[in-house]
């Protein structure tokens, strides 16, 4: 058991997750040597120029150039940290994503304080939305008349599922305020904007209830709004779909 695990880091339940925490491992590694080693010197500093070894103050300063070299040389891992692992790291997942027709494909509206989630049904074609059609009955704005949505399914409020073994890409939007979805097992944050539709992708590796949480302070009951990420079975997914699609998927009449 490292450090972090033993102050209690929470276990990584995705496929990226171990590279973000080995990203962390190394930030951390490099605060605590940079806190002992100036820590270190500030102690130094206290005895070597204190008033009993010096009763007269220097106006000409140090001469050395050690500590431009430490600057030089703490710049030098940052930029390590950066070029050599965060921006490969941040590359690998937002632009190399796996093909749709290989992944589960989520399209999540937040709002208020609530996640709504809706999947393509077994066409793979998502049915149209439009603000125009948003309703209380029509939470999504989805258009009744698009046969493509007939089979699509929408989850019950707060709630998302994915079958084990397979990519998530998840299309992120917002029906008010900013909003930003967090799963920490997964190692997943994204932010929700009014306006935009933002894909992320990642893959979980076990089955398990997962809690979704709001990382952006969105109004007074920021608190409340969670969810559940369902990680089951390739099986349990499909008879989840099945269940959900009984009555003619999520885009029925709206009346």
């Amino acid at each position: 058991m490292n450090l972090f695990g033993f102050l209690g880091l929470p276990v990584s339940m995705s496929v990226h997750g171990p590279q973000v925490d080995k990203l962390m491992y190394y930030v951390h590694y490099l605060m605590l040597a940079l806190f002992v080693g100036w820590f270190g010197y500030f102690i130094y500093a206290l005895f070597r120029f204190r008033k009993s070894s010096n009763p007269k103050a220097s106006y000409v300063g140090a001469k050395s150039h050690a500590s431009s070299y430490v600057e030089i040389a703490v710049a030098l891992v940052e930029c390590v940290l950066l070029i050599g692992f965060a921006v490969p790291l941040w590359g690998g997942l937002v632009d190399k994503f796996p093909e749709e027709k290989d992944a589960t494909v989520i399209r999540v509206a937040a709002e208020q304080f609530a996640w709504n989630s809706r999947y393509s049904g077994k066409d793979g074609i998502f049915g149209k939305q439009d603000v125009k059609f948003i309703s209380t009955a029509n939470p999504l704005g989805l258009d009744a008349a698009d046969p493509n949505g007939k089979d699509d399914v929408v989850t019950p409020l707060n709630e998302m599922i994915a079958p084990l073994g397979k990519p998530v890409i998840t299309y992120f939007t917002s029906k008010d305020v900013i909003h930003s979805f967090k799963v920490v097992p997964f190692r997943v944050t994204q932010d929700c904007i009014p306006g935009l539709s933002i894909p992320i992708w990642f893959q979980p590796t076990k089955v398990g209830d997962y809690l979704i949480n709001c990382a952006q302070l969105c109004g007074n009951s920021h608190y409340f709004m969670k969810g559940i990420f369902k990680v089951v079975t390739p099986e349990a997914y499909e008879v989840y779909m099945a269940e959900k699609s009984k009555g003619g998927g999520a885009a029925v009449s709206f009346e």
